[in-house]
């Protein structure tokens, strides 16, 4: 049974509408004081950090109500990278981790991804018990006037955060003489990124630094990387770097301006990880990892598997298999090394250690030849839709032709009203006859 509010990747919608509303922030603020304080005794301490969008100024207040009414202590850090919050849960030694994002969604949707003590997010069965709260009568978790939590802003959330990613490269690491052009997506990352980098020495062209609330994903970030391709060609950069909209999501392009999906990152990492025996077990992908690079990991001798979709369920995984990489196609990649979510910066910085001798991003990151893959969209008003025996006629149809020669994906957007078409074959005319079958029976 699917869960009620909580999709792939927490709670995603379009703002005052649905669930993403101030009266239903309440509600989930006091919901998950509720799920925390019954877990111990003692009072308990949550921290939240967001991305740029308009909509969190309104959405916070309400979740930082509903939490301190239900006896929490809050910590507030202000605009910060997804993982940097989730680095911050643990390092805080916090009972929980709230992040306000709709990662790479526009500026007029909004939702909350929430982690646990050891900065991993939640799992299904958690997140149903706390759906049985959010839905049970606020009066019986509304806590005594005496035990209200308390609220405190934090200016330095950022500092934090780049101080322990720092921490995970030798001391003379540095990146002088490298030109890099990133997009931060005016998203979560536009304060910790380009002060990292610059910090390191690297001459930066920033793009995306400039949130108006409005603005977040907006032809920028890792979900149009046409903007770094024709940076990197103008500035004569050494490398692109694009993140999404709370930092998570990492898409690079090569100094020729070529760009490198969360794959072919994957499988460089995977093979220099080898190498350097720190490589444990293999590699997780998801059902939209490109086949090309289930066949280089075969031949270098690298255990992968796919999980569903979302980097929850990529972690999950590693965790259950004892893995310390996987990812997504899209640029969700966790390096279980250092960290327990997706995380951009953290990437862009391990991608940049492997450059350091002068390798050339092209040199570097082409690593396998990707399968022609097709992805196609469609906005529906019900993704049930998929559901009905005219999808499902068309799905069959479309399969008996890919049959032998390739693959299909349909499947629901966990955050999104669409319907994602995802096909790979090397007969690229084949692909778009089956997709363009699908797409037919849906619209």
């Amino acid at each position: 049974m699917s869960n009620k509010y909580f999709g792939t990747d927490g709670i995603r919608g379009t703002v005052n509408k649905g669930n993403i509303t101030g009266e239903k922030f309440f509600k989930f603020g006091l919901a998950t004081a509720t799920y925390f304080k019954n877990q111990k005794k003692t009072k308990q301490v949550a921290i939240i950090a967001k991305d740029t969008r308009l909509s969190g100024y309104t959405l916070e207040p309400a979740l930082v109500s509903g939490l301190a009414s239900g006896g929490m202590h809050i910590f507030t850090l202000g605009p910060l990278p997804t993982n940097g919050l989730a680095m911050l849960t643990k390092y805080m030694k916090a009972n929980m981790g709230i992040m306000i994002t709709a990662s790479h969604n526009p500026y007029y949707d909004n939702g909350l991804k929430l982690f646990g003590p050891d900065g991993m997010k939640l799992s299904d069965k958690i997140e149903k018990k706390i759906e049985k709260l959010i839905d049970a009568k606020i009066t019986k978790q509304l806590t005594n006037p005496r035990l209200l939590g308390r609220v405190k802003r934090l200016e330095d959330g950022n500092d934090k955060y780049i101080k322990i990613l720092k921490k995970n490269f030798p001391n003379n690491f540095n990146l002088r003489g490298t030109k890099i052009v990133l997009d931060c997506g005016n998203g979560g990352g536009y304060i910790a990124a380009p002060k990292l980098l610059k910090n390191l020495g690297a001459q930066v062209v920033s793009l995306g630094v400039k949130p108006n609330g409005f603005n977040i994903n907006d032809k920028c970030g890792s979900t149009y990387p046409s903007k770094i391709q024709s940076a990197v060609k103008k500035h004569r950069a050494n490398v692109g770097i694009s993140f999404d909209g709370d930092a998570d999501r990492i898409i690079m392009c090569d100094e020729n301006s070529k760009i490198i999906d969360g794959d072919q990152i994957i499988a460089m990492l995977a093979r220099r990880w080898k190498e350097k025996r720190i490589l444990r077990g293999g590699v997780i992908g998801t059902l939209m990892s490109n086949y090309g690079l289930e066949s280089f990991l075969r031949k270098e001798k690298i255990k992968f598997f796919r999980s569903k979709v979302g980097d929850r369920h990529v972690k999950e995984k590693m965790k259950k298999l004892n893995f310390n990489l996987g990812g997504e196609q899209s640029g969700h990649i966790i390096l279980g090394k250092f960290a327990t979510t997706g995380d951009g910066l953290m990437v862009a910085l391990e991608v940049l250690f492997s450059m350091r001798k002068g390798k050339k991003a092209s040199q570097l990151l082409n690593v396998f030849q990707p399968l022609p893959q097709i992805l196609e969209n469609v906005i529906v008003k019900d993704k049930n839709i998929i559901n009905k025996s005219k999808c499902k006629n068309a799905i069959k149809k479309a399969n008996k032709l890919m049959d032998g020669h390739g693959r299909l994906l349909i499947r629901k957007s966990g955050t999104e009203p669409k319907i994602r078409i995802m096909g790979e074959s090397y007969n690229k005319n084949l692909i778009l006859k089956c997709v363009k079958i699908i797409k037919r029976s849906i619209k």
